[in-house]
C-alpha cells in the first residue's frame, strides 16, 4: 500500500500516481473528483472505474487515514466539535459553525502549540508536531462528509484551530491552494481566513504571496505589557512589530485585517484598555472581533460578563473601530481549542 494517502494530493500527483502504475492519467483526475468534489471513503463508491480496477487500487492506495473518532453537537445544533484521529494515533479538533451565512470550519494546523499562550488549552503540553496538508484537508473532508447527507456545504476555512498556522507555515499553504483549486474543492482565497499570534515573518511571508485571504492576529491586549502576559509570543514579536508587518499585508493584499480579543473578566476588559485599543488600531483598515473567553480547566480566569463586553464594543464603535462580539459557539462542547484532544489521550 502506498505511504501517502490520495486525499491531500494535488490533480497532478494523483495523475503522477496513475502513471506510475501503468495507468491514464485520466485516471487521476477521476480520482480527484471522487474525492475532493464527491467525497467518497471507498473505491467501491468510484462507480465509473471497472471492478478489477477498483481492486487494483484498492489494495495499492489509500484514500485518506484521518477517521472520526468522536462527535459532539453543541445545544441548538450551531457547532459540532470533531475528534479527528491521525495515522500515528494522535489526535486534533475541528469545529463545524452554523452562521446565517452557512458553515465554517475551524481547522487545527499542529498537534499541540508551542505557543503556551495562558487561556489556551492548546498549548498546554506543548508542540508535540505539525500537521500535513492531508491532515489539515482531512478535518474539512470528515465534516463534509457528514453535511452531504442533507445537502449542505462548508463555504468559509478558518485556520484557528489548535497550533499556530505560521509556524506551519508550508503544509497550512499547500492545503489552502489545494482548497483552492479548480481540481479540489474550489474554495475561493477569500473566504479563508489565518490567525496568528502576530509571527512577524509569516506576516511578512505571507503579503508576499499574492493570496487574498483574511489575516486574523490574537491580540488580546492593547500594550505590549498586558501582552507579554497573555500572548509570551509578544516579547519575541512586540505589539509594534506586529502592527507594521499587519499595516504592510494589509496595504499589499487590498484585505482589511481582523483582531481577535479575547474578553477576560477582570485581566483585559477594562473601558480604559478599549480606549487604548481605539487609538492603537485607528489608522489601520481592520475590524476587531470580541471573543466571550471560553473557560479552560487550568486558568484562574473568567468570561467577562455581558455589561463589560457591551461597554467595550461601545468605546471601540465610538473610536470609528469597526467591532462585532462573536457569537458563542461550543462552550458546552469543550469549545476551547485542546481540551477534547488532551481528555482522548487520558482515556
Amino acid at each position: 500500500m502506498s505511504d501517502r494517502p490520495l486525499l491531500g494530493m494535488t490533480v497532478e500527483e494523483m495523475e503522477d500516481a496513475m502513471r506510475a502504475r501503468g495507468l491514464a492519467t485520466f485516471r487521476g483526475r477521476q480520482l480527484a473528483r471522487w474525492i475532493y468534489l464527491r467525497r467518497a471513503a471507498d473505491f467501491e463508491e468510484m462507480t465509473d472505474l471497472s471492478k478489477d480496477l477498483r481492486a487494483r487500487l484498492s489494495r495499492d492506495l489509500t484514500i485518506t487515514d484521518v477517521r472520526e473518532l468522536g462527535r459532539w453537537v453543541g445545544s441548538g445544533g450551531a457547532a459540532t466539535k470533531y475528534l479527528v484521529g491521525l495515522g500515528d494515533g494522535s489526535a486534533v479538533e475541528s469545529v463545524l459553525m452554523r452562521y446565517d451565512y452557512g458553515y465554517s470550519i475551524c481547522l487545527s494546523t499542529q498537534v499541540g502549540c508551542a505557543f503556551a499562550c495562558p487561556f489556551c488549552a492548546s498549548g498546554a503540553e506543548g508542540l508535540h508536531r505539525d500537521l500535513t496538508a492531508a491532515e489539515i484537508i482531512g478535518q474539512w473532508y470528515l465534516a463534509q462528509r457528514r453535511l452531504d447527507e442533507r445537502g449542505e456545504r462548508i463555504s468559509r476555512l478558518v485556520y484557528m484551530g489548535s497550533g499556530e498556522p505560521l509556524d506551519n507555515y508550508e503544509n497550512v499553504l499547500d492545503s489552502m491552494r489545494l482548497f483552492h483549486s479548480s481540481g479540489g474543492p474550489g474554495i475561493g482565497y477569500r473566504r479563508m481566513t489565518i490567525s496568528t499570534v502576530g509571527i512577524v515573518p509569516g506576516i511578512r511571508r505571507l503579503a508576499s504571496e499574492d493570496i487574498p485571504i483574511t489575516l486574523a492576529i490574537s491580540l488580546h491586549a492593547p500594550n505590549d505589557y498586558l501582552r507579554n502576559r497573555l500572548v509570551p509570543a509578544n516579547r519575541t514579536y512586540p505589539l509594534a512589530e506586529v502592527l507594521a508587518a499587519a499595516a504592510e499585508y494589509a496595504r499589499d493584499s487590498g484585505r482589511r485585517l481582523t483582531f481577535e480579543y479575547a474578553m477576560i473578566k477582570d485581566v483585559n476588559d477594562h473601558p480604559d484598555l478599549a480606549r487604548e485599543l481605539g487609538i492603537l488600531l485607528a489608522d489601520l483598515p481592520c475590524h476587531v472581533n470580541l471573543i466571550p473567553f471560553n473557560a479552560v480547566e487550568e486558568c484562574p480566569w473568567e468570561p467577562s460578563d455581558r455589561q463589560a463586553i457591551d461597554t467595550f464594543e461601545r468605546l471601540l464603535s465610538m473610536a470609528g473601530i469597526g467591532v462585532t462580539v462573536r457569537r458563542s459557539l461550543g462552550s458546552d462542547i469543550g469549545g476551547a481549542c485542546g481540551q477534547l484532544r488532551r481528555r482522548f489521550g487520558e482515556d
